[in-house]
């Protein structure tokens, strides 16, 4: 099975030491966002662990844990946007992360790592050109550490329409005119465009709109073909596989002011102050009123003997 890190929460950004003792201890729980008494158990056996899927705007807080992930094959998404403290307030200096992320695929391969540039927002400053420039400027730093580029535009989503009523979508002429400036930049830097959730109409100029989450990119971070079921998690217009996940809704602390994740910053600040460590939960403990479900894990490996290539 894959398990997912990053669609609620930023696990390596603020939670990296609570990732490790559940490492250790082989197991984690997740409570599900949809009735806060349903718990979901999943042992971190790497027999039925095929893949851990990351997804983070920080990845360096965990790498001083990186000898308790050797025993996993892993997929890092590392968002790195131009955005200053206006947009991201707590996301520290892309510089770093830049080459953290640099390290992250020389020691595991660049199949195992992708970047996200996204959400795209236009205003005043942050202008089609200033976007042009500054993706240029991080393809060329990330050109031969990573594989894969994911890119989209701004969804006004309901949290982000109450936590930042100045965003404004993006018009159809202006997302036209970038995409395909980025999709030709990136195939320079050696990188597949995966746009998320933009359908089909970039493929003419070159991306590849399978999704952001594959069963081709998981089998090739593997190192052995996985054959994905088909998830039940989907949003529309999302091509990928999205189950499995640990996070929690209202717990991450970059503060984006872009966030579909966060409800608003009370909430945030409530959580945070009930993260325990050493708890199998994210946040909070078990308590006697939950009810706690093993879930059904197999590994999802096949064709051992069988290489990728003749897959694919």
């Amino acid at each position: 099975m894959i398990l997912h890190t990053g669609n609620r929460t930023d696990i390596p950004a603020f939670y990296a030491e609570w990732f490790k003792n559940r490492l250790e201890e082989g197991y984690v729980m997740s409570r599900s966002p949809y009735d806060p008494s349903l718990v979901m158990k999943y042992t971190l056996d790497p027999s039925v662990v095929d893949l851990i899927v990351f997804c983070t705007k920080n990845p360096e807080p965990m790498m001083k844990y990186a000898e308790y992930l050797k025993p996993y094959a892993q997929y890092w998404y590392v968002t790195v946007t131009p955005y200053g403290n206006d947009m991201e307030p707590n996301v520290p200096d892309k510089h770093r992360i830049i080459e953290v992320t640099k390290e992250i695929g020389k020691r595991l391969g660049k199949q195992c790592a992708g970047w996200r540039y996204d959400p795209i927002i236009i205003n005043e400053r942050y202008t089609v050109e200033y976007h042009k420039r500054a993706f240029r400027t991080i393809a060329e730093e990330l050109d031969g550490y990573v594989s894969t580029c994911v890119f989209s535009f701004v969804d006004l989503y309901e949290k982000v329409k109450r936590n930042a009523p100045e965003i404004r979508e993006v018009d159809w002429d202006t997302r036209i005119e970038l995409g395909k400036e980025i999709i030709q930049i990136a195939k320079e830097h050696h990188m597949t465009v995966r746009p998320c959730n933009e359908g089909d109409v970039w493929k003419e100029y070159g991306a590849d709109c399978d999704g952001c989450m594959t069963e081709k990119m998981f089998c090739e971070a593997a190192g052995v073909p996985v054959k994905v079921p088909k998830s039940r998690y989907h949003r529309d217009g999302c091509a990928c596989y999205l189950g499995s996940d640990i996070g929690m809704y209202d717990t991450c602390g970059h503060f984006c002011r872009y966030c579909y994740a966060n409800s608003n910053r009370a909430a945030v600040i409530q959580n945070r102050k009930l993260h325990d460590p050493e708890s199998p939960l994210l946040i909070g403990n078990v308590t006697e009123q939950d009810r706690i479900i093993e879930a059904k894990q197999t590994s999802w490996k096949t064709y051992s003997q069988q290489k990728l290539t003749e897959i694919f």
